[in-house]
């Protein structure tokens, strides 16, 4: 039980880490105009820092997790809880650092069948 909250937890930073490289660019673009001078290569490696501290949190998470490593998760399994944690960190940055993006009918049906997807895999 301690390894799925300990790897669960893992994933969110993770997963914080990752939104932040892939998208956190976008915004410090709009806040700071040095960053929007940056040339392209500046931002992948400002990118790149950041994924590096998504992979101290992903790759351990996922080892801890892992059924054939004494954890309570398949490979599956842990897979679909890191596209859920994906979607949710995803759209709490968005709905935080960009205002103008909205959540729409249609992204909390998708979300909903993520949930879905959650309860199918762990379903015996």
């Amino acid at each position: 039980m301690q390894q799925g909250f300990y790897t669960i937890l893992m994933l969110i930073v993770s997963n914080i880490f990752m939104t932040c490289a892939w998208y956190g660019h976008l915004k410090l673009k709009q806040q700071f105009s040095w960053f929007e001078h940056l040339p392209l290569i500046g931002v992948i490696v400002f990118s790149w820092v950041l994924a590096f501290f998504e992979y101290c949190f992903q790759v351990p998470a996922n080892r801890l997790g892992f059924r054939d490593n004494g954890g309570p998760f398949s490979l599956i399994q842990l897979k679909v809880i890191q596209e859920v944690i994906t979607l949710v960190v995803f759209v709490v940055f968005s709905s935080l650092a960009f205002k103008g993006e909205t959540l729409k009918w249609n992204h909390a049906l998708a979300f909903l069948f993520l949930v879905a997807a959650v309860y199918l895999v762990f379903k015996k």
